[in-house]
């Protein structure tokens, strides 16, 4: 998951899956904590897909004790979301180890979506006036992102 700021007062929210598919975007009128939006990504992962994911990875500002017991109880095994002001020792072994590590090598590959987004897609700045105008702009943004990585796949799938 990812949150920026396409340069106002709101925040936009990315989920990525593998293959780099966006699967979900939200714009949100103000900029709220990132910890709240964990669980309810996780549902929407689940309303989306049909299943909820094996791995969560996401930035420490999705951290919170409470959100990853919550989506561990939902059924996720491993959550990758760094705590940077721990003190426990289990926790700092925990961000240690290689699956974590992995984890945060794939959300820290996803923090490319954001400039290509920006970048290919205009999201730096909406064209669109409005609330409504926001949401269908990164809408088409999203959109436009995922029929290029279709493409790319499908052009080195070799073929039968």
């Amino acid at each position: 998951m990812l949150t920026f700021y396409p340069g106002t007062d709101k925040m936009i929210k990315i989920q990525e899956a593998e293959g780099q598919i966006i699967t979900s975007y939200e714009v949100y009128e103000k900029r709220l904590s990132d910890s709240k939006l964990l669980v309810p990504a996780i549902e929407v992962h689940l309303q989306r897909l049909g299943r909820i994911p094996d791995l969560v990875a996401a930035d420490a500002g999705f951290y919170s004790a409470s959100g990853e017991k919550t989506v561990h109880r939902m059924g996720v095994k491993k959550v990758s979301i760094p705590n940077r002001s721990t003190k426990s020792a289990a926790r700092r072994k925990l961000q240690k180890t290689r699956w974590f590590k992995n984890g945060q090598k794939w959300r820290t590959g996803c923090e490319g979506r954001i400039s290509v987004l920006k970048r290919r897609h205009g999201l730096n700045r909406c064209r669109y006036k409005g609330d409504d105008g926001m949401k269908i702009w990164v809408g088409l943004g999203a959109i436009c992102d995922n029929l290029i990585t279709m493409g790319r796949y499908l052009q080195e799938k070799p073929e039968t």
